[in-house]
């Protein structure tokens, strides 16, 4: 990960993990998703119970250049899980088929609800 100090948005990025137990950096909201990766990911947080905080990218031309460069991944959605990097769509819909998802989301003290 690159310095927060001399990046904005990196700052923005890294205050939002902290604060947030779970974050998806995605195109759109998840009442409303933008693209169909993002409309995945929304699917399967919703159906594993994960309470989490979505952040459009597309209202934020820096916002949406920098997630890429935050954790040099180069595609949204991104999610985060207190504070680290899970993956993107192919990855987050893998680890919910193998039950490591949720498995990662308990381990890290997240309160999974009904779905």
């Amino acid at each position: 990960m690159t310095d927060t100090n001399e990046n904005p948005v990196h700052a923005f990025i890294g205050a939002t993990v902290a604060e947030h137990p779970v974050v998806l950096f995605m195109k759109g909201t998840p009442d409303a998703p933008r693209c169909g990766f993002s409309a995945a990911v929304v699917q399967i947080l919703d159906h594993v119970g994960a309470p989490f905080v979505g952040v459009d990218v597309l209202q934020d031309e820096a916002l949406r250049d920098g997630i890429k460069t935050f954790t040099d991944w180069p595609t949204i959605p991104q999610l985060y899980v207190k504070g680290e990097f899970v993956g993107g769509s192919d990855i987050v819909r893998e680890m919910f088929q193998s039950g490591e998802l949720q498995q990662a989301l308990t381990e890290k003290g997240v309160v999974l609800g009904e779905a």
